[in-house]
């Protein structure tokens, strides 16, 4: 009999939901736990930072501290002194707008999460502990930087490595920052959506290459590398292939590299050029986009989106450039290894410098 059941096509369907349905309650149960754990810590903190509690007690008030929650609460792991300071950061970095909420102890605030800015909202609240502690070391009193990586880690799931990654190479300065006519060329929410998915500049620093390279050993590199590309493209991109080949009337052409982008639903055509930004090539690309608009698209897809990657861009020019095509494009820069100059005056002192600052 039940050999017989194992093998029903309704059981195994039935089991496979059970299973699923079971897995998506322990994500629901781990991110109310975190909830309302992390609420409990900012609460926390916002107690020792408003009684000015290492002022009231003494110096050695977070070590009594430290040591009286650990004696009353031995199962609990999170009252290091070291904590303890990063729950107070945490609250000082994110303050609360309403004035009157109750204190820990009080069973309405634990039992809900407090009331923060409307910027952040309950997201600051879905982030795991030790991202936010990292966001703490790096961006301490920088709210709207570490709002963003928040944000970022929320609706990306990053992991705390990737988090790190993005942190070290400058995402809230380069993210959407790419010259486009989105704006012109798509309806709002879609605008909005293309814009965010750009970069400027790329930092394509995973690949090295000799001072002089062309662009084949850049695009070898790319693809060769094509995880890491990927990444720094961002969440959402499906790479489809390099030098795609499309059939044009009597013509083929080859798109430089060719992608699908799962959350807007749209291919994405990229054009790589080593050298300066020439308005020649939005033509191309302009023209490419509108090819794969024409033979690629399909039902239910949007508009095809075109980015040309050069190594550098007079920005004016470019956004002349975007604004008098159709097609929806974009143009970003891309930075490799960052090497230092041969010399940096004033980066060390001389030795008649420090000869003088003795004497």
């Amino acid at each position: 009999m039940n050999a017989l059941l194992s093998d029903d096509s309704d059981y195994k369907k039935w089991l496979e939901q059970l299973t699923a349905s079971y897995r998506r309650s322990q994500i629901k149960a781990a991110v109310s736990v975190n909830r309302e754990m992390l609420s409990f810590y900012w609460l926390l903190g916002r107690d020792i930072s408003d009684m000015s509690s290492a002022s009231r007690w003494g110096s050695g008030f977070y070590d009594m501290l430290s040591r009286d929650l650990r004696r009353t609460l031995p199962d609990a792991r999170s009252f290091s002194v070291t904590n303890l300071r990063y729950m107070v950061r945490f609250y000082e970095l994110f303050p609360a707008d309403v004035e009157a909420l109750p204190q820990t102890g009080d069973a309405a605030v634990i039992s809900g999460t407090p009331a923060i800015r409307p910027q952040l909202g309950e997201e600051l609240f879905c982030a795991p502990w030790g991202h936010i502690k990292l966001i703490i070391d790096k961006f301490g009193h920088d709210q709207e930087r570490a709002v963003f990586y928040i944000r970022e880690t929320v609706k990306n799931n990053w992991s705390r490595a990737v988090l790190q990654n993005w942190i070290e190479t400058d995402l809230f300065d380069r993210q959407g920052k790419a010259i486009s006519n989105f704006t012109l060329t798509l309806p709002a929410p879609q605008s909005d959506l293309a814009q965010e998915i750009t970069k400027d500049p790329y930092k394509f620093d995973f690949i090295e290459l000799s001072a002089e390279y062309n662009e084949k050993q850049l695009k070898d590199a790319l693809t060769d590398n094509v995880q890491r590309f990927l990444m720094e493209l961002g969440t959402g991109f499906a790479f489809i292939g390099r030098e795609h080949r499309l059939v044009v009337g009597q013509t083929e052409q080859f798109l430089d590299l060719l992608f699908y982008h799962t959350r807007l639903h749209c291919y994405v055509v990229v054009e790589v050029k080593v050298s300066d930004f020439d308005p020649r090539d939005m033509g191309q690309l302009s023209t490419y986009v509108s090819a794969a608009d024409g033979i690629l698209k399909g039902e239910g897809d949007a508009p095809t989106l075109g980015l040309l990657i050069c190594k550098t861009k007079d920005n004016v020019l470019a956004q002349y450039a975007v604004d008098a095509l159709r097609s929806p494009v974009g143009i970003s820069e891309y930075e490799l290894t960052k090497r230092f100059p041969e010399t940096v005056p004033g980066l060390l002192p001389s030795i008649e410098e420090i000869e003088k600052g003795l004497k």
